[in-house]
């Protein structure tokens, strides 16, 4: 490639803030686009030679072979843009974050019938090269602005995030698009440069809390006490599923978490709903079971065995999204509830959001 651009190329970042009232002056003078929840990939295009860039530096390119045609179709001839990388859910009612999980696979005949199966889509919202020009250090309106003019006529499977300067119109896109899949609101600087690898946008992610039943830790990988909580959620006809953890601890919590689990332990596994997966852990769980101990689809070597806990304790957790019954990311810890029962832990007492139409996003039928 000989683009003033060259791959790979760490994206721009944001960091968490609690509300709109916490972004600098209070959002006055930002510009909003909605977060979208799928992997972030630079598009480097020279002519037919096309690399999908990650935000880890590793190529995308094998795993989504669909997307090639329509860059070749519908970009530049020669650009660097960045944007992410999406698969809508059927019906086109949202994004599908397990599908698109699912493409992230070594075997050629498997991805292949994915991206039939399961195609994907090209987000874009920033342009970080046209031709022979560098437009890193030019402000990002004007950066956008080249952006629109040359995508604004653009056809799926690409597309252009929507992008507003009204904070209210950016407040509404924060509720009603969550429905969607989508992750929150990107708040930018509108004279800000391209900064690789730096957080200098703003993010708002949706964040609701849920009482969980404590169902089993695993112990920290550098031995310094728990390293997270397993967490469980009674359906209709009172059986236990697994949901998710709860981590990230601070070394001084993960310390006290060993005493405070510590009177759980005894006789845990007599009666425990996870019996079966606790067991078959041991010998290798099952094809296709989706369990605690479950094999780590991005590292077979990681170390994913836990131990149960008598089912006695409900803890609060805050959590940004539920997909396909488990938390998106995992979740954090909030505090014990022990005016709780664990039979009050149900996934339908869940506050979710409500369905939107994808599509209607992506056509500006539902932006305003």
């Amino acid at each position: 490639m000989a683009l003033p651009v060259a791959p790979p190329v760490k994206p721009m970042l944001a960091k968490a803030v609690d509300g709109f009232d916490a972004l600098p002056l209070g959002g006055d003078g930002l510009v909003y686009e909605p977060k979208w929840d799928g992997f972030r990939c630079i598009v480097f295009r020279d002519g037919d030679d096309v690399v999908l860039g990650s935000r880890n530096e590793k190529p995308l390119t094998r795993y989504f072979p669909e997307v090639l045609p329509a860059v070749r179709a519908s970009l530049p001839e020669r650009c660097v843009i960045d944007g992410e990388l999406v698969v809508t859910g059927r019906g086109a009612v949202g994004l599908d974050f397990d599908a698109l999980q699912q493409r992230i696979h070594p075997a050629a005949s498997r991805i292949e019938r994915l991206a039939a199966e399961t195609p994907a889509s090209f987000v874009a919202f920033d342009l970080l090269a046209l031709g022979d020009c560098d437009l890193r250090a030019v402000p990002f309106r004007e950066r956008r602005q080249h952006l629109d003019d040359l995508l604004g006529d653009i056809e799926p499977p690409i597309h252009v995030t929507p992008l507003t300067d009204d904070r209210d119109i950016a407040a509404s896109w924060f509720t009603r698009f969550e429905g969607a899949g989508l992750d929150g609101v990107i708040a930018k600087d509108p004279t800000l440069a391209y900064r690789e690898d730096k957080r200098v946008m703003w993010k708002l992610k949706h964040r609701r809390t849920a009482d969980c039943v404590l169902a089993g830790f695993r112990r920290h990988k550098d031995g310094e006490g728990i390293g997270s909580l397993l967490l469980g959620l009674h359906d209709t006809v009172g059986d236990l599923h697994h949901v998710g953890v709860a981590s990230s601890f601070s070394v001084a919590f993960r310390r006290e978490l060993v005493e405070e689990l510590e009177p759980l332990r005894a006789g845990a596994l007599e009666g425990h709903p996870w019996r079966d997966w606790a067991e078959a852990a041991a010998e290798g769980p099952a094809a296709g079971t989706r369990m605690p101990g479950g094999q780590s689809r991005w590292n077979a070597t990681k170390d994913l065995s836990w131990e149960p806990v008598r089912l006695e304790r409900v803890v609060e957790v805050a959590f940004e999204q539920l997909q396909s019954g488990r938390f998106r990311h995992s979740a954090r810890f909030v505090r014990w509830r022990p005016d709780k029962d664990v039979a009050q832990c149900t996934i339908d007492a869940l506050d979710v959001a409500v369905p939107y139409e994808l599509a209607a996003i992506l056509d500006g039928r539902g932006l305003a």
